[in-house]
């Protein structure tokens, strides 16, 4: 076994404890307070007492605003108002209606030392930031703003329901529960029953008539009682809990040192221990503490000689820490030397009031004057504030079957052989120790002195303690002390002394071999525990780090089963969700495992299987992979030790692994929704641009055409000739469109595939710049075209084909929104060749400044509006080519006004071919 917590005879400090408290302390600063006036029900007084708490801070000098407070038409409440900053709500229109709500953004840029927001519960209104007002709260808190408030007890969660069935009134605005526990300060406001139907009789609540009806309904007597009774519970508890935590925060180191515990929650602490009535002992404090209405905890301290009891007893500890936890105990177990001080200090950590222990058995005669100190009278003595209950011994106890790993149940006979086996080893090697040490040390009699000699035997019971531990080494030192007197002593080989002083040599021999026992012993105790805990925080971390590079289920499946089997051995499986909500189970048989099993375990959320309540025969255990929105799948084990799972610290450590994977799962599962959804909207936006171009740009010429054709009808026949041309030009706009889209759409799938075929080939520049100026004429009409081509230009590879069309819609570019002369220009360098198109025109739009990369995306025009034709695949197209070839293509306003358009291809030297 082994523990989580800080041993007794520790002094270092926790340091997992010690980072939390210090984040939490870190967080605290930077959030502003939340202070809840909390009364029974309205009427009580809240915000009167807000208001007046409100003045008060005012005359001290404080900047003190309101946010919204409700006043209800009372006259004593107003008048509170007067000499406070009030904030103007904001107005919100609604269904015909202007309603009025908090401003949240005007709070935030005020930023004041105090801010009043009443009726915390309160739903805010459609169209405002958050659905409630404890949302606005909380980013208040998160700005540092420190926030008043008033909430009413039936308006609290976990209480709605309690409160509707006695009342007969159900809330629908409510808070969680975490709000009221997280506010760094509670105030009761309270008023007994018959004040408070004064106070609505004398119409200080509600309007005369809104009162009479109150008054038979929610403000009977006896609801005013019941809920007067549950707010004083409910504020009972948050000072419970402020009194832990203060208690934590000034315990010291071993926690013995902290306050002593105080009797303000009655909790109870079970001992639990390794005899027979421990179960009695579990059963006394359950009855006790469900009697008492409070919470209660068990422990065992597991001390060096307790890790040396055999299985059966270790078994019957496991037994009783789960009946433990099946009657409603949080259970621990510790590691320390001394039982007494590791359970006062596991009291006063939790501030329990009372400790229920078994009694032990009195020692008889002689035994009486040995016994060691009763553990009761052990524990008054470091905890004398603590009361102490002893139950009474009972016969009958509930006991564990022994668990093997292979299901096996093994005979205790065997056990006892096998234990005694693996004693005797040790045994034995510290017998030989102590005889090789005589061994040596007689040839060297003559030449060492005495003390040297024992030294040695001390060095031997030294190593005899560091391997075997408490038991061999005592009778190492046992043995030397013999060996030393026998053989080195004078008279030697005999055990007379002639010396009385050797006694005290064999006195001190002796005591000190047992002493190194015993420290040694501890020693391997705290490494062993140190170990363990190492073992489980490095588990989680490499699991951790692990999980936050997964992006994939099969690699969060992958890494989360190597983490479990390497934890606990045996096999481990982690079985997740299909897309219809249905756990995968794995493809191949796997022996002990059954599907049904995982499946209930799925649908049920809770833990079956081995080492639970729920079909304990099964060999494997099932864990359900919770995750903070649902179940996420089911992590299955079969340990190689089952004991293990009913250890506390394991099973914390078990949920913890499967709590990580299951919020792994769920990031990646939210990951893959995001994915979808930018794919959707992509997806979406082109099909509306899309739409949005063809729906102009194709209903523009189709329009004509059809208006053209129908116009031939009408005309006469040397008229004719007119139409048709036009009828032509319209025709290769649309033809020009369509061919566009097919080619963005050859280009994309050709790219995304890997397999954009290009027909590389050694060029010459001047022919496929001539040759694109010639295709682009019908689009550039009258514009004149000047080419600015180096005479030295050399051949460069690429795809004529493609790289003309690039032209060719760089020109048309040019002519639809630029100005002549349009220049084509070209540079070779020794590494790429830079093709430019510029024009004359206004340049580039002032709105496309600093993002002029977006001009080659698909649907994509300088001018939204414009009316020239066009549906933005020209520029797309020139991009998707230029990339196919490794090149780049950018835009840029050029000196001296237009636009350039710059495409730069990567080249090499052409091979040189001899002269025939």
């Amino acid at each position: 076994m082994s523990s989580s917590l800080l041993s007794a005879a520790d002094g270092r400090p926790d340091p997992d404890q010690l980072l939390a408290q210090m984040r939490a302390e870190e967080s605290r600063a930077r959030r502003g307070k939340l202070r809840i006036y909390f009364g029974a029900n309205a009427g009580v007084g809240k915000t009167w007492a807000m208001l007046s708490a409100a003045q008060r801070e005012l005359a001290q000098g404080r900047d003190v605003v309101i946010g919204v407070v409700e006043t209800h038409g009372r006259s004593e409440t107003a008048a509170l108002l007067a000499g406070l900053e009030t904030l103007p709500l904001r107005e919100l229109a609604y269904r015909g209606r202007t309603l009025s709500e908090f401003d949240l953004d005007a709070a935030l840029v005020r930023r004041p030392a105090v801010l009043l927001v009443d009726e915390l519960a309160h739903a805010n209104a459609p169209g405002s930031r958050h659905a409630k007002r404890w949302q606005d709260v909380q980013e208040l808190q998160a700005a540092g703003i420190e926030v008043w408030s008033a909430l009413n007890v039936q308006h609290l969660e976990s209480l709605n329901g309690t409160v509707g069935a006695i009342t007969g009134v159900r809330v629908h605005e409510t808070v969680p529960d975490t709000v009221l526990d997280e506010a760094e300060e509670v105030v009761l406001v309270d008023v007994t029953p018959d004040e408070l139907t004064s106070r609505l009789a004398a119409g200080k609540v509600y309007l005369p008539q809104q009162a009479e009806r109150a008054a038979q309904n929610f403000f009977r007597k006896g609801n005013l009682i019941a809920l007067r009774e549950i707010a004083l519970r409910r504020t009972a508890e948050h000072v419970e809990d402020d009194v832990r935590g203060w208690r934590v925060e000034q315990s010291g180191p071993q926690g013995v040192t902290g306050p002593p515990a105080w009797n303000t929650s009655g909790a109870i602490l079970a001992c639990v221990g390794p005899h027979e009535e421990a179960g009695q002992t579990v059963r006394t404090a359950a009855r006790l503490a469900g009697q008492l209405n409070v919470r209660w905890h068990a422990a065992y301290v597991e001390t060096p000689s307790l890790q040396r009891l055999d299985a059966d007893r270790r078994d019957r500890i496991l037994a009783v820490l789960k009946l433990a936890e099946e009657l409603g105990a949080v259970t621990a177990v510790l590691t320390g030397t001394r039982i007494a001080e590791a359970l006062a200090a596991q009291a006063q950590r939790l501030n329990c009031a009372t400790l229920v222990m078994g009694r032990a058995e009195p020692a008889r005669g002689w035994a009486r004057w040995w016994a060691p100190t009763d553990l009761s009278r052990e524990l008054a003595r470091c905890a004398p504030a603590l009361d102490i209950l002893e139950v009474a011994r009972a016969d009958s106890s509930r006991r564990l079957a022994q668990v093997r790993p292979g299901g096996r149940r093994d005979e205790p006979g065997l056990q006892e052989d096998e234990r005694s086996r693996a004693r005797w080893p040790g045994y034995a090697w510290a017998g030989a120790t102590s005889i090789a040490i005589t061994l040596v040390a007689m040839p060297l009699a003559g030449v060492l002195e005495l003390v040297n000699i024992v030294m040695l035997f001390l060095l031997g019971a030294v190593g005899v303690a560091l391997r075997f531990g408490r038991g061999p080494a005592a009778l190492a030192a046992v043995m030397n002390v013999a060996a030393f007197d026998y053989f080195f002593v004078a008279p030697r080989l005999s055990f007379a002394v002639s010396d009385a002083q050797y006694l005290v040599t064999f006195v001190v021999m002796l005591g000190v071999g047992l002493l190194i026992g015993q420290l040694t012993a501890g020693l391997r105790f705290a490494a062993g525990v140190s170990t363990s805990r190492e073992r489980r925080a490095q588990s989680l971390f490499e699991l951790t780090r692990e999980l936050s590079a997964a992006l994939e289920s099969a690699q969060v499946v992958e890494l989360g089963a190597a983490a479990v089997q390497g934890h606990f051995g045996g096999r481990a499986l982690v079985l997740v969700t299909d897309a219809n909500d249905r756990l995968v189970m794995p493809a191949d048989p796997v022996p002990g495992f059954d599907p049904s099993v995982a499946d209930w375990t799925f649908r049920q959320g809770q833990p079956a299987g081995l080492a639970t309540a729920t079909l304990a025969a099964q060999p494997w255990h099932y864990v359900p992979l919770k995750a903070p929105m649902r179940v996420r799948g089911v992590l299955a084990l079969e340990p190689a030790q089952p004991r293990w799972l009913l250890i506390p610290e394991q099973n914390q450590q078990l949920d913890t692994l499967a709590r990580q994977i299951a919020i792994a799962l769920e990031r990646v599962h939210y990951v893959e929704v995001a994915q979808q959804a930018v794919v959707e909207m992509e997806s979406e936006r082109l099909r509306n641009a899309l739409l949005g171009a063809i729906s102009h740009d194709v209903r523009t010429p189709l329009t004509a055409l059809i208006a053209l054709a129908e116009s031939l009808q009408a005309q006469p026949p040397e008229a004719h000739a007119e139409v048709a041309r036009a009828i032509v030009a319209q025709a290769r706009e649309l033809n020009a469109l369509v061919n566009n889209l097919l080619d963005m759409a050859r280009l994309e799938s050709g790219i995304a595939g890997g397999a954009v075929n290009l027909r590389r080939d050694w060029q010459s520049v001047e022919e496929v710049v001539g040759s694109a100026i010639r295709a682009a004429r019908p689009a550039l009409g009258d514009r004149a075209v000047q080419t600015a081509l180096p005479p030295d230009l050399p051949l460069v590879e690429f795809d004529a084909t493609l790289i003309e069309r690039v032209l060719v819609n760089l020109l048309e570019n040019a002519a639809k929104y630029g100005a002549p002369p349009i220049v084509v220009g070209a540079l070779a360098t020794p590494q790429a060749l830079l093709l430019t198109v510029r024009d004359h025109g206004p340049g580039l739009p002032a709105a496309l400044r600093g993002r002029e990369q977006t001009l080659f995306d698909k649907f994509t025009r300088g001018q939204a509006e414009s009316a020239t034709p066009g549906v933005g695949l020209g520029l797309a197209i020139c991009k998707a080519v230029v990339s196919a070839h490794g090149g780049e293509i950018a835009a840029a306003n050029a000196a001296g006004g237009g636009a350039e358009f710059s495409v730069t291809l990567p080249r090499r030297e052409p091979p040189h071919r001899p002269f025939l």
